[in-house]
């Protein structure tokens, strides 16, 4: 009976992860190095409560400043690759979004509250007549590229996977980079400014699907489109 019970507490421990480290164009850095720490960097579970203030960014320290985290130069266009420690264990969708700093303002003194946010990239499943499946089931990292006309200057990078194996009850893992942006031609549009909480309701079909049975024959992340340039 023991052993079956801390197998479950391994088991349940194992399935949550945090997202401490990011290489950036070749650029790698070591945990919470320049991501803001999270509330779960110890026990490594997700935010359930979508109106919750740490949506915006999971800080541990949720009043600022984080003048304690890094800042990274980075350029427009540039391959992203956040690490999961440890791999994703459930499945679901990955997205990605950034908040850009207002001028005159640092991003270590900023909160990115308001509608503030835009989507710059989402995964998206397969799906066949008996089962969806997400690409980051299992994978120690999520990869994208910033987009190549971002405007220069400091932003916040928000990384999510949205966990769906308990049916209408998703779980959400994030974290934001600080970064200072150069090289990009400019002119992104976004889809829609979007706040963190705000984004999301429960009943979004994204969040409430059922992804077991009976397998959807669709699926659409929240929080809107990605914008393009």
């Amino acid at each position: 009976m023991k052993t079956a019970a801390l197998l479950s507490m391994v088991t349940a421990a194992t399935a949550h992860y945090t997202f401490p480290a990011v290489t950036i164009g070749g650029q790698s850095t070591s945990n919470w190095e320049v991501i803001r720490q999270t509330a779960n960097h110890q026990s490594t579970g997700p935010i359930e409560d979508v109106s919750s203030r740490l949506m915006s960014c999971y800080e541990l320290n949720t009043a600022g400043p984080w003048s304690d985290t890094g800042v990274l130069d980075v350029q427009a266009g540039a391959s992203v690759s956040f690490t999961s420690s440890p791999p994703i264990f459930h499945p679901g969708p990955a997205l990605a979004y950034l908040a850009k700093v207002p001028e005159g303002t640092d991003v270590t003194q900023w909160d990115a509250s308001g509608a503030v946010w835009f989507k710059i990239w989402q995964d998206e499943p397969t799906i066949s007549s008996d089962s969806i499946t997400f690409p980051t089931m299992d994978s120690p990292t999520i990869d994208f590229s910033l987009p190549s006309c971002l405007e220069s200057g400091q932003y916040l990078l928000r990384v999510e996977h949205i966990a769906l194996h308990s049916a209408g009850a998703p779980q959400f893992y994030l974290s934001c980079a600080q970064i200072n942006v150069s090289g990009g031609s400019g002119g992104y549009n976004p889809a829609g400014m979007l706040s963190f909480p705000g984004a999301y309701s429960l009943s979004d079909p994204g969040l409430s699907a059922n992804i077991y049975w009976p397998v959807p024959t669709s699926y659409t992340a929240p929080g809107g489109p990605v914008g393009s340039c």
